[in-house]
């Protein structure tokens, strides 16, 4: 069983705000995402688009996030 849930992609950017990710630009549903000692990360969702709990693993991977964060 995944520790992963299914959220809305405005939640996850939501969380990933709140753990110190600052939008570096954006175009459309397209923003850069930034975090001092983490490399940039791409977050390419529109607000109402459900992420899974695969998905939701391999973005934690690359910024930290956990499911306790969300």
């Amino acid at each position: 069983m995944s520790r992963w849930k299914s959220v809305k992609a405005r939640q996850l950017l939501a969380a990933l705000l709140r753990i110190g990710w600052m939008v570096a630009w954006q175009k459309g549903s397209h923003r850069r995402l930034r975090r001092a000692g983490w490399p940039n990360y791409s977050f390419a969702f529109h607000d109402t688009d459900e992420v899974g709990p695969g998905l939701l693993a391999q973005i934690a991977k690359k910024t930290g996030l956990r499911p306790e964060d969300l």
